[in-house]
């Protein structure tokens, strides 16, 4: 199997159908990251589609000697905070927060804490959304998230404390019972 660089390499001598290779290798991996930032199925299928176009079109902008997703996933992520923003202004209804009386009604329901766990997520700041979705959506290490936000290590792990500290307050449960 071919390295990034070598397939980014063939695609700067002209060889445009070597691009499929780098779609196919990371498209799971690009929606489910759009999923976690909006959402919604076919709005994370769109963005990550036309993520992949935009990334085509600026590969004359890429160091082919660095790692593509980093730099791939920043124009996936600007994608998802400008259709996230977009969002939000047309809404009439702001994301309801979750709101601790229903989780104790719901608490043995998994549907119903998997949907409060979605809304407070998104209810969190797109940094700190964006951090909890590197680290327990996509299972990233440290070094990796680092470098995907090209940050020291140190950021990222003071940036994870306090959006799951922010998460956990959203999530908490009458009688200190908490979810997370």
């Amino acid at each position: 199997m071919e390295s990034d660089i070598e397939v980014l390499n063939r695609i700067k001598r002209g060889d445009k159908e070597a691009y499929k290779i780098i779609v196919k290798k990371y498209m799971k991996r690009a929606y489910f990251t759009a999923l976690g930032f909006v959402g919604n199925r076919d709005d994370a299928l769109d963005l990550s589609q036309i993520a992949f176009i935009k990334a085509y079109r600026g590969l004359s902008k890429f160091d082919h000697q660095k790692s593509f997703f980093p730099w791939f996933y920043t124009i996936l992520r600007n994608l998802c905070f400008n259709f996230i923003k977009k969002r939000r202004r047309s809404q009439t209804i702001p994301i309801e927060i979750v709101k601790n009386s229903n989780l104790v009604a719901l608490r043995d329901d998994q549907e119903a804490i998997k949907e409060s766990v979605w809304k407070a997520i998104s209810a969190l700041p797109d940094q700190e959304k964006e951090i909890i979705l590197l680290k327990y959506f996509q299972d990233l290490p440290y070094k990796e998230i680092a470098e995907i936000l090209n940050c020291p290590i140190g950021t990222v792990m003071s940036r994870l404390y306090y959006a799951r500290k922010k998460l956990k307050e959203k999530l908490r449960v009458g009688n200190g019972a908490r979810i997370l």
